[in-house]
C-alpha cells in the first residue's frame, strides 16, 4: 500500500544566469537585488572582488561570479544585477554577487533536486549544493556559506 502522507520538503529559489548557466539561490539568503551601479575599487583585494557599493548608506562589498569561476569577462547590460546576500550570522556583513540576469523565483522539493557527485571540479563541488530539475532545464544550487564565507573570510 502507498503511503500518501509523505511530505516533500520544498524551498525557493531565484534563478540566475551566468552566461547560459542557470544557478539557483535560496531566497532566505537573499536582502535585496539592485540594478547594477558604481563599484568603488578597494586596492589589495581578491581579484574577484570589483570593490564596494553604498546601498542607503551601508557599505557593500561587490564580487564577481564570473571571475570568481574563470568565466569570461563580465559585461554590464541593463539585466545585470547585484544581489545582496546576507549571511546566516546576524553579526557578519552583506555582500554583493554580480549576475547577468535574474530570471524568475522557483520553489523546487528535495524530490527535485540531486546531491552533486563529486566527480565535478573542486570548485564546483565546493559552490554548487545540489542541481535542481524544473521540467527539461538543470539549475545549480548554490552553497552560499561556501561561496560567500571564505570571502567574508579574506577581507
Amino acid at each position: 500500500m502507498l503511503d500518501t502522507n509523505v511530505v516533500v520538503e520544498s524551498k525557493q529559489y531565484i534563478i540566475v544566469t551566468l552566461g547560459i548557466e542557470q544557478y539557483g539561490i535560496d531566497i532566505g539568503y537573499i536582502d535585496n537585488i539592485v540594478k547594477m551601479q558604481k563599484i568603488t575599487r578597494v586596492p589589495k583585494a581578491q581579484d574577484y572582488f570589483l570593490g564596494v557599493i553604498n546601498l542607503r548608506g551601508e557599505i557593500i562589498p561587490v564580487m564577481s561570479l564570473r571571475k570568481k569561476f574563470n568565466y569570461e569577462p563580465d559585461e554590464f547590460k541593463d539585466t545585470t544585477r547585484i544581489i545582496i546576500i546576507k549571511p546566516e550570522e546576524q553579526q557578519a556583513e552583506k555582500i554583493g554577487i554580480i549576475v547577468d540576469t535574474v530570471r524568475e523565483v522557483l520553489t523546487l522539493g528535495d524530490d527535485c533536486i540531486e546531491k552533486v557527485q563529486h566527480d565535478q571540479s573542486p570548485d564546483k563541488q565546493k559552490y554548487v549544493s545540489g542541481v535542481g530539475k524544473n521540467k527539461d532545464a538543470l539549475i545549480s544550487l548554490f552553497n552560499i556559506p561556501n561561496l560567500i564565507g571564505e570571502a567574508v573570510d579574506k577581507q
